[in-house]
């Protein structure tokens, strides 16, 4: 990754807003998660895979909110893919929510994609909530539901919401933020990591 990339992912950690702290996807299976995690005053935690180690892949099968199985393989369908993961009780994930609905919809697909995670609400239980959520932040994305392959992928290493994951074309892992950002600051780090490809 570019020097400026990379200054520009601690630029943005520090314009990040606070998240809302603890384990996620920690529920019993078919649930969501009945003990909800504090919000932290923490500041955000930015991380990035050495330039020296092997490329990083996960491999996961999921569902969205129409039922569809959503693998890995929709990392192919575009050059770069945000991965935000979030939670139903969290207020610092549903305020960015509605600028990342227009940044999903700005880009070409083929070029930038964005895919959420809901955290706290597994595979097989009520979405109602989070299908209510998403309609009323206009994040018009493709959502994936929590489940013991997202577990192991991805959640596992999540210790606040919002975390957001990027991937490459290959599906290599490109980096993360935990917290929430404004579309302006996720705007400029997807450009730079775009022209980084």
């Amino acid at each position: 990754m570019k020097k400026r990339t990379l200054i520009l992912l601690g630029i943005l950690m520090l314009s990040l807003l606070s998240g809302c702290g603890g384990k996620t996807g920690e529920s019993s299976a078919g649930t969501a998660a009945e003990e909800k995690p504090p919000v932290q005053e923490e500041a955000p935690v930015q991380e990035e895979p050495s330039s020296e180690e092997e490329p990083i892949y996960i491999t996961f099968e999921a569902s969205d909110l129409e039922g569809n199985t959503v693998s890995q393989e929709v990392f192919t369908q575009s050059k770069l893919t945000m991965v935000n993961v979030w939670a139903t009780f969290c207020n610092p994930c549903l305020n960015e929510m509605p600028g990342l609905g227009e940044l999903a919809a700005e880009y070409d697909p083929a070029e930038f994609q964005l895919i959420g995670v809901v955290s706290d609400v597994r595979e097989g239980a009520d979405q109602t909530l989070v299908e209510s959520l998403v309609q009323e932040t206009g994040a018009d994305y493709p959502h994936l539901l929590a489940n013991g392959s997202l577990d192991q992928a991805l959640l596992a290493g999540v210790t606040g919401v919002p975390t957001t994951f990027f991937f490459d074309g290959e599906g290599a892992y490109l980096g993360g933020v935990v917290g929430a950002a404004e579309k302006s600051d996720w705007e400029e780090l997807i450009h730079e990591l775009l022209e980084a490809q």
